[in-house]
């Protein structure tokens, strides 16, 4: 199940955003005109890092891998609903 629903998506990368911004880390949420809404964040090495969420199964999946990466590998995802998600990605993708 790959369903999308944009305004879906914007919700939790708003959520994630707002709680980024309590870890310190500022963020910059990209609406393009056409395609999936992105939360841009810089590396601690001042690469960009594009969080995206992605709908699965079981719910929602923030991923931070490149969008041609079809394999999931452990640390590259972590579900959206984990109140934990914020503090995951700034350990394992912006650090």
């Amino acid at each position: 199940m790959n369903t999308r629903d944009p305004q879906e998506e914007f919700v939790h990368l708003v959520r994630l955003g707002w709680d980024l911004r309590k870890l310190g880390v500022g963020a910059s949420l990209v609406l393009p005109r056409a395609g999936q809404p992105i939360l841009e964040v810089m590396s601690g090495s001042q690469t960009r890092v594009r969080i995206t969420v992605v709908r699965r199964d079981r719910g929602w999946v923030f991923v931070w891998r490149p969008w041609w990466a079809r394999v999931w590998r452990p640390g590259e995802a972590v579900w959206a609903e984990a109140d934990n998600a914020a503090d995951v990605i700034v350990s394992a993708a912006i650090a």
